[in-house]
């Protein structure tokens, strides 16, 4: 049941990358509730504060088709280390826009915009490095651990980010953020190098649309990627926080993310067991139809505490969902086309957070947040039920067949060609 630490064991380079980006994420989950929570300082409005993320979704889905592409032809620790440095150049932009007596607010969404844009190209980039170090009967705990680093951070450093954004100021928060890219920064230099795959493809738009084709030749894939949209377009509540926070109090705007952190932490550390489990298309529904419930739930409390206990709830099956995904995508995919699969992935798992986010804005505005959130969970319940329903292969999908498919696909392609 315990969590499996073996991928930290048998690969000096995930262990580089396991702690640098451990103490980069530290400082970067406070710029992810400091920004949102400046802007609605500066504006008042949580429609604002959702267009946050419609900011960042943009460049975010026209740079994942690039990033895709190069991580499968290109050295992917160079493709590291540059969208590194850009982020960390961001931060900096962000700590200088709130030293300025008026702060900009084009200057936020400008930053999450360049952030985000960074972040796709990096992601795939990320995703096929970690395949190429990291045996396939080991993702599942790649994905845990990758949880207990995402977590340790967001539970932290948000409630820190918020008390630093209310007794100290933006500046505070932003200034950590960008001394903890040191971490990352070490890292990606000390990694090795992955040359691409044999045969790798120059990126070209036909090479991306193979992928695309691919990808949407697979209905278990399918299943990952839109699952996880209904589910986070629906009931993702990350824009409500700041009015949340007015609501119940502000020193708790950093609880709430933290809550949900630690529920994926909860799950992360339990997750032993799922590595025995082989019906992965069956847990990541049920754990996205339980998310659903949870913030049903969280939208109906008064208590804060209740509130909370609630959204620890929906980080544990978000957690839950997240490892089963994570493994359908490492074990299956062939690794010529993971790069390329990586970034259809990285627009499944975000469109829906900042869709939704920017819904959830302009729904809780007109309506009211306990409406934003009822209806949030309500709608992600049926919309998830539907996409089962839909997708029957999905449901009955298999571990070890996806292991044996993508096998037998590099297999063929490493055949070689006879006249």
């Amino acid at each position: 049941m315990l969590l499996d630490l073996s991928p930290l064991r048998v690969s000096r380079d995930y262990r580089l990358l396991f702690f640098g980006q451990l103490i980069s994420f530290f400082g970067s989950m406070m710029t992810f509730i400091v920004v949102p929570w400046q802007m609605y300082q500066l504006t008042g409005s949580s429609a604002m504060v959702g267009y946050i993320y419609l900011a960042e979704f943009i460049p975010m889905v026209i740079l994942a088709f690039v990033g895709g592409a190069l991580a499968d032809y290109f050295d992917k620790r160079q493709l590291l280390r540059l969208t590194e440095f850009g982020q960390g150049a961001t931060s900096a932009l962000l700590l200088a826009n709130s030293l300025l007596p008026q702060p900009q607010v084009w200057l936020l969404f400008l930053c999450v915009a360049v952030h985000a844009g960074l972040a796709a190209i990096q992601r795939p980039a990320f995703e096929s490095f970690i395949q190429k170090v990291i045996p396939p009967e080991l993702m599942s705990a790649v994905m845990a651990l990758n949880s207990i680093r995402w977590s340790l951070g967001a539970i932290i450093s948000p409630a820190l980010a918020g008390v630093i954004a209310v007794t100290l100021g933006p500046s505070a928060a932003y200034a950590i953020d960008l001394v903890t890219f040191a971490g990352t920064i070490y890292a990606v230099y000390a990694i090795s190098s992955v040359a691409a795959p044999d045969n790798a493809e120059r990126p070209s738009w036909a090479g991306i649309k193979r992928a695309w084709r691919y990808a949407f030749s697979r209905q278990e894939l399918v299943g990952t990627y839109f699952i996880d949209i209904a589910a986070m377009f629906f009931a993702m509540p990350q824009a409500l926080y700041p009015a949340l926070a007015v609501y119940f109090g502000e020193k708790y705007v950093g609880f709430f993310p933290a809550a949900i952190a630690a529920g994926a932490l909860l799950a992360s550390l339990t997750s032993g067991w799922t590595r025995k489990i082989n019906r992965h298309g069956l847990m990541v529904m049920a754990a996205a139809v339980l998310w659903g419930v949870a913030i049903l739930l969280f939208g109906l409390a008064d208590s804060i505490v209740v509130a909370l206990l609630f959204l620890v709830a929906a980080g544990f099956f978000d957690m839950i969902s997240g490892i089963f995904r994570g493994s359908i995508w490492n074990q299956t995919i062939p690794n010529h086309l993971r790069g390329r699969l990586a970034s259809i992935e990285m627009i499944s798992y975000l469109t829906g957070p900042m869709l939704g986010s920017a819904k959830m804005g302009v729904v809780a505005e007109k309506f009211g947040l306990r409406t934003a959130l009822v209806s949030g969970g309500v709608l992600c319940v049926a919309s998830v039920l539907g996409a089962a329903f839909l997708l029957p292969k999905f449901l009955t999908y298999d571990g070890r067949e996806g292991i044996k498919r993508r096998e037998a696909e590099e297999a063929a392609r490493n055949q070689p060609v006879t006249e």
